[in-house]
């Protein structure tokens, strides 16, 4: 369990876990993770979200296969391309490097999967597609992270949608946005690595610099 429950310590502590333990996660927990995800918002309150809910390793190990193509095509030489990002030097981008690659080696591994869908029918997704969907993502991982337990979202499966999608079971209209493995890290909670304010949010006009940025 974590060491605070408070709401800002929090989400100044949900990190990425990428390394996590085989152990078996226990259902109570995913369903309060569940019970988290359906609380946020989403586009009209129409509630189109589903969620897949997975532990078969047969079924895990399909999809790591297009998971760990999509790295050894596009996202590990990326990295290793990259300059590091606001918030991280040439080490830490090597090490975050280093946990994305166990990460894809050991994806069908972690105990629980939870496969985030939107039930779109026949219409075609969109930009706003994901505002009904990465809020739910998102408190999810608090909730997760509140229980002590770590994931990370990942979307690099969508580099083979329909294969995955096929692997997944999903039916006609269904579409993934995002996988959350779920497990017990084998790292520590501790606060994330981000830029300033300053790098990022500008006042009354793009350009003019923040404020409060200080």
């Amino acid at each position: 369990m974590p060491d605070s429950t408070d709401i800002f310590d929090i989400l100044h502590t949900t990190r990425a876990m990428r390394r996590l333990k085989p152990d078996p996660v226990p259902d109570e927990l995913i369903r309060k993770i569940l019970e988290a995800g359906i609380s946020a918002a989403n586009g009209g309150n129409r509630q189109t979200w589903r969620f897949l809910v997975l532990k078969d390793r047969a079924v895990k190990e399909r999809v790591q296969h297009f998971y760990k193509r999509a790295f050894d095509e596009v996202v590990g030489p990326r990295y290793l391309t990259s300059a590091p990002p606001p918030g991280a030097d040439a080490g830490k981008y090597l090490r975050q490097h280093g946990a994305v690659e166990y990460l894809t080696d050991h994806f069908h591994e972690a105990p629980v999967w939870i496969v985030a869908c939107l039930d779109e029918g026949t219409n075609t997704p969109s930009r706003s597609s994901g505002a009904s969907i990465y809020p739910a993502v998102q408190n999810m991982l608090l909730a997760a992270r509140a229980l002590g337990l770590g994931s990370t979202l990942t979307t690099r499966h969508l580099q083979y949608e329909a294969e995955v999608e096929a692997a997944l079971g999903l039916p006609p209209g269904v579409h993934s946005y995002a996988i959350l493995p779920i497990g017990y890290p084998m790292g520590k909670f501790g606060p994330v690595g981000r830029g300033k304010l300053s790098d990022f949010v500008y006042e009354e006009r793009w350009g003019n610099t923040y404020s409060q940025a200080e």
